[in-house]
Order: structure tokens, then C-alpha cells, then sequence
């Protein structure tokens, strides 16, 4: 699998997914979206990969919208500017309903599209010096799609300040209202991330995990009722897998468990 935009690699039941524009900080434009798609669903259904890393090569993570694709867009009409943002909102529906893990290692700036990219992962690791922003509303845009992730990511409150003053915070900010999961020192950053991966796919279930994430999605649209015996089939079923089979039993046993 060839790609021009990113970097594809597969360690350790770890898809590896590196955004490869460093001369550009790593923004994005139709080409990148599109090998993005590809590689995430390469490793959603490859029975290779439990886990997926995301992050970025050189000093930034990703800083959104690539120039050429901001200037395209003072020409572009409607049906253009609806065909790529379909585009973006496929890659972050991928991410989203993807039955595997995301974690986002966050070690440079994460900046409008770019940040998008970060709420949308399951877990995100952020290095100390980062920064996060939605921006867009400062060059008259609408951060529209991510709008929708980062309410149920955040709260209503939260989004309503980030998206609206398009400020950027600082990484202790981000985890403090939910968007990052843990912020680490620089020289910690790499090893906490690859700590955080392998504990995923050693530690945990696979199956479990998919079963998980599918719930922990689809939760929030539902009345009260509905999720709750939403949760009560989920839980039968999970207790018919292979998988709970072999964790009670080697519960039971006291031994071990090798996911």
C-alpha cells in the first residue's frame, strides 16, 4: 500500500498512522483525507491491528486546512464545497464507527481541521507544549462538522466557548474539559503513548472493546429506556463471546490473561 501524504506501519497488533506533510505541518487537503480514509480502514478490518496510533511527523500535529485548499475555497461553488465536505465528515465518520481504538498522540499544535482530528479519537495523549483550537469562525468559516463530536465529546458549554472564540488553549486546558485524555511531559511523550497503546492491546479484549465503543456511540442518541436495555443486550450478549468466556474462566483459574 503506497501513499504520498502518510506514513503506514503495523507493529506489535498496532496500526501505525502518520501524518506525513511535516514541511506543510501536516495540513490537510483532499489527497491526505482520502489516504487517510484508506489507511483507517485498512486497519479497522485488518485482523492484524487491535490498536490504532495516530500522530503526526515533525513539530506539529496537524495545523487544519492546507493554503491552497483555504484559497480554493473563494471560487469553489456550492456542489464543490459540498463534495469536500462530505469528504471530511467520510474520514471522521471512519474514525468514529471504526470498532477498534484510536488514540491520537498529540505532540505539537492541533489546529482546526487538525484538532478535529484529535476529538475524534478514542483516547488522546498530549505533550505538554501542545495547543488546541477551532479557529475557524476567525476566517469567517463554520467548524460545522466537528461541531457535532465535540458537544458530546466536551459538553455544551465548552464547545460553545472553543467553537464560537475560536481560541487556542493549552494542552492542560484541553484535559481539563474532557478533549484530552492525559497530557505528559515532552521527553515522557513517546513512552507514555506507547505504554497507553500496548496496555490496549494486551490488557483488554478485542471483542470487548468493539462492543464498547459501539455503545458508548450510539448511547447518546437514545432515550433513557432505549439505552438502557440497549446495555442489557450488549451485556448478554458479551457474556455468550469467546472472548468473556476465556476471561472468567481464567479469572476463576487466578491466572494470567494474554489478550
Amino acid at each position: 500500500m503506497k501513499f504520498n501524504h502518510i506514513l503506514l506501519s503495523v507493529t506489535e497488533r498496532t496500526g501505525i498512522i502518520s501524518l506525513n506533510r511535516p514541511e506543510k505541518r501536516n495540513a490537510l487537503n483532499p489527497a491526505l483525507v482520502g489516504e487517510l480514509k484508506e489507511a483507517f480502514t485498512y486497519c479497522f478490518k485488518s485482523d492484524e491491528v487491535k490498536v490504532v496510533k495516530l500522530r503526526g511527523e515533525g513539530e506539529t500535529f496537524c495545523a487544519g486546512a492546507d493554503l491552497s485548499v483555504i484559497q480554493a475555497l473563494r471560487d469553489a461553488d456550492y456542489e464543490e464545497n459540498l463534495e469536500d465536505s462530505r469528504h471530511l465528515a467520510g474520514l471522521f465518520r471512519i474514525i468514529h464507527e471504526g470498532e477498534k481504538p484510536v488514540v491520537a498522540a498529540v505532540h505539537g499544535h492541533a489546529i482546526a481541521g487538525g484538532c478535529g482530528l484529535a476529538t475524534i479519537c478514542d483516547i488522546v495523549i498530549a505533550s505538554e507544549p501542545a495547543k488546541f483550537g477551532y479557529t475557524e469562525t476567525r476566517i469567517g468559516f463554520v467548524p460545522a462538522i466537528v461541531a457535532r463530536f465535540l458537544i458530546r465529546k466536551t459538553g455544551e458549554t465548552h464547545a460553545r466557548d472553543l467553537l464560537l472564540s475560536g481560541r487556542l488553549i493549552s494542552a492542560r486546558e484541553a484535559a481539563r474539559i474532557g478533549l484530552v485524555t492525559e497530557v505528559v511531559s515532552p521527553d515522557e511523550f513517546n513512552s507514555r503513548v506507547n505504554e497507553r497503546v500496548k496496555d490496549l492491546v494486551t490488557k483488554s479484549s478485542g471483542q470487548a472493546m468493539a462492543a464498547t465503543k459501539r455503545l458508548i456511540n450510539t448511547a447518546g442518541d437514545l432515550s433513557f429506556d432505549e439505552a438502557l436495555e440497549q446495555a442489557v443486550e450488549i451485556n448478554a450478549r458479551a457474556r455468550g463471546t469467546e472472548d468473556c468466556r476465556k476471561g472468567i474462566q481464567a479469572f476463576l483459574d487466578k491466572e494470567k490473561i494474554s489478550w
